[in-house]
Formats: structure tokens, C-alpha cells, sequence
């Protein structure tokens, strides 16, 4: 199974971005371990980070031509206002898990809404760089992942 783990906006900060919240890991840290973890659980995992909405959706429209089976996906500061990244999710139906490092609903009060959760697979919040091997071992396990449902 191959899996595409995307990473959002300002993400390629982390290590250096406010560790007191993001934690110490290097978005470098995190893939390895992705691409490690996904090897021992029998899924080649692919990664892919921008700072740009639109580079962000042309990649998910792309992962359903390669045969993605699933996506994680931290879509950070996007989690609050992109309608367009979610629409893409729904276009390919590709079953994903929302992660994201921090507890966001232990913070500004902004950051509880997301236009990801309700058509997740599941969502996973609050375990730093960990979050992200939680929603792989998710995804990975679930016997059949429900592809999200348009509205």
C-alpha cells in the first residue's frame, strides 16, 4: 500500500518554530521515521510539504494518479480556512487521517474548527512529532478505510 504523508504550511520550520508547541523533531526527523515505520508495517510511505495551498491540492489530485491508498495528512494552519484542500481530498476519494502535533483544542479558541475532521478517517492531536505514527498506524490499520463522503 502506498501512502502520501502531507505536510502544510510552516511545517518545514519544525525544530526551529516555537519547540515549546511543535517540539524539537525536524520535519526530516518525523519522515524518516514515517518512512521506516511505514517499511515495517508493509506500506511505502511518500512525503510532500509546501507552504502553498494550490502546490498542496495539485499534489493530492496527483497521489490518486500514482495509486495512493491513503494520506495523512497535518494540514496546518489550513485546517481553519481551506475549503478548496478538503475539496481536493473529497475529488479523490482517498481515505486520510488529520494529525496534527499540538492539542489544538487546548488553544486559541480558532484553532478547534477544522474543515477536515468530519470527512476523516480519524483524527489524531496532541502527541507531538508522535501524532504523525499514531494516524499511520490508523490508517494502516483499519480493514477498509471509508473514503471520505462529499456533501
Amino acid at each position: 500500500m502506498k501512502v502520501l504523508v502531507v505536510h502544510g504550511p510552516n511545517l518545514d520550520r519544525l525544530g526551529r518554530r516555537e519547540p515549546e508547541v511543535y517540539g524539537r523533531d525536524t520535519l526530516a526527523d518525523i519522515d524518516a521515521r514515517l518512512v521506516a515505520l511505514g517499511a515495517a508495517l508493509g506500506a511505502e510511505v511518500i512525503s510532500f510539504q509546501s507552504n502553498w495551498e494550490g502546490a498542496l491540492i495539485d499534489r493530492v489530485h496527483a497521489a490518486a494518479d500514482e495509486g495512493v491508498r491513503g494520506v495523512v495528512i497535518n494540514p496546518g494552519g489550513l485546517t481553519h480556512t481551506s475549503v478548496a484542500l478538503r475539496d481536493a481530498l473529497l475529488a479523490v476519494a482517498i481515505p486520510f487521517v488529520e494529525v496534527h502535533l499540538s492539542n489544538v483544542h487546548a488553544r486559541e479558541p480558532f484553532r478547534r474548527h477544522s474543515y477536515f475532521s468530519d470527512v476523516a478517517v480519524g483524527v489524531v492531536c496532541g502527541f507531538g512529532a508522535q501524532s504523525y505514527e499514531l494516524g499511520l498506524r490508523g490508517l494502516l490499520g483499519c480493514a477498509a478505510p471509508r473514503a471520505p463522503v462529499a456533501e
